[in-house]
């Protein structure tokens, strides 16, 4: 059987040494905010949007910083998530509470311990040797 091809993009959003991370409510894991590209869109525009949507920030993103996830959901689903590295522009959270259902800054010890996935997990230790 052929597997769905699915693409989400969002950011990895870093502020004074600490990371945003998402806990989704109808997959109940923690993450980086993210979602599904649509029509016309291309990966900056679905991360800005998709991460105004989730938590309410407008981010600056770094289009050097570009980090890609392949992986399998369900053997239904082909799934390429690509993030961004970013820093928020305001401080104001609001979450969409539809979608999300925790929002949390953690320092890199507790967001490394705090994500569900381990791909997630080495993808963000990735993140933090690059920062210095």
């Amino acid at each position: 059987m052929e597997l769905r091809k699915e693409k989400s993009c969002g950011c990895i959003i870093i502020k004074d040494n600490k990371v945003l991370l998402v806990y989704e409510k109808n997959r109940n894991f923690w993450g980086f905010p993210k979602g599904h590209v649509e029509k016309g869109e291309n990966e900056i525009q679905t991360a800005l949007r998709e991460v105004k949507e989730e938590v309410g920030l407008d981010v600056e993103i770094n289009e050097k910083k570009r980090y890609v996830l392949n992986y399998i959901i369900r053997d239904e689903i082909d799934k390429t998530t690509v993030l961004f590295l970013a820093t928020p522009k305001n401080e104001q959270i609001i979450m969409q509470e539809s979608e999300i259902e925790n929002i949390k800054w953690c320092d890199f010890e507790e967001a490394i311990n705090t994500l569900t996935f381990e791909n997630w997990k080495e993808l963000l230790k990735k993140v933090i040797e690059e920062l210095d």
